[in-house]
């Protein structure tokens, strides 16, 4: 496998906190998987900061942005038992990337950090 890209991004926690308040962002940007896993967690700021920088950082290592059918609401952040997390795409944008990357079997690897003020995430794709 060779590198595709890599992305990263680092977002403020408290823009992301304001933002939270409006069930539209949080709707228009979020799956219902992430939305019950952050809201069940003890700061739900953080986990919707760290999913949200993990989106962008996706598209960053796309080499896209968030653009060209690249919807956020179909990047979806979850984690393993183990608490590892990883990135499911799908529907449209799932299409679009597979197209783009012109296999199916690639690989995409994603970290997630927070501290005091800030979330940051981290993304590989190898195809």
């Amino acid at each position: 496998m060779k590198l595709h890209g890599i992305g990263t991004d680092i977002i403020k926690i408290s823009r992301i906190s304001k933002s939270i308040k409006k069930k539209s962002f949080i709707n228009r940007l979020f799956n219902k998987d992430e939305i019950l896993k952050c809201y069940k967690t003890k700061n739900s700021a953080n986990c919707f900061a760290k999913r949200f920088a993990a989106k962008e950082a996706f598209s960053k290592a796309l080499g896209t942005g968030v653009a060209k059918g690249i919807n956020f609401k179909e990047i979806i952040i979850l984690n393993e038992k183990n608490g590892k997390p990883y990135i499911k795409l799908i529907d449209e944008t799932k299409k679009v990337v597979d197209k783009k990357l012109k296999i199916k079997n690639y690989k995409i690897s994603l970290s997630l950090s927070d501290e005091d003020k800030y979330a940051v995430a981290f993304v590989t794709i190898l195809i």
